[in-house]
């Protein structure tokens, strides 16, 4: 069965780090790109950063440029999503997700697979 998990999230300090985990199972991870976005209290879903099947391709939102990595370990089919330096406004639910076809993932790209969520709070 096609599945995302979430892990990883929870309260944390300003300044601090966090690992987010997503497992992945069945036919999503040979999808074309793997990603993260979030969705904060009364926002939109945003694109967050994302990675291709190989991991020779990773890019990310101008806002966590620089403090946030993405990385995959094809071995564990598992997802992973370094925050360091956190700030209060990183405070959302992170939600890992799945795409296959050429196109780059988006906030306004159609997904094929999304995970359950992980809700990090970042504290000031």
């Amino acid at each position: 069965q096609a599945q995302l998990v979430e892990s990883g999230g929870g309260l944390v300090q300003a300044g601090g780090s966090l690992r987010l985990s997503c497992a992945a199972s069945g036919r999503t991870f040979s999808a074309t790109y793997m990603g993260w976005f979030r969705q904060a209290p009364g926002k939109e879903r945003e694109f967050v950063a994302a990675i291709s099947w190989s991991g020779g391709s990773t890019y990310y939102a101008d806002s966590v440029k620089g403090r946030f990595t993405i990385s995959r370990d094809n071995a564990k089919s598992t997802m992973y999503l370094q925050m360091n330096r956190l700030k209060p406004e990183d405070t959302a639910v992170y939600y890992c997700a799945a795409k296959f076809g050429p196109s780059r993932m988006s906030s306004t790209t159609r997904n094929d697979y999304w995970g359950q969520g992980t809700q990090v709070t970042v504290s000031s």
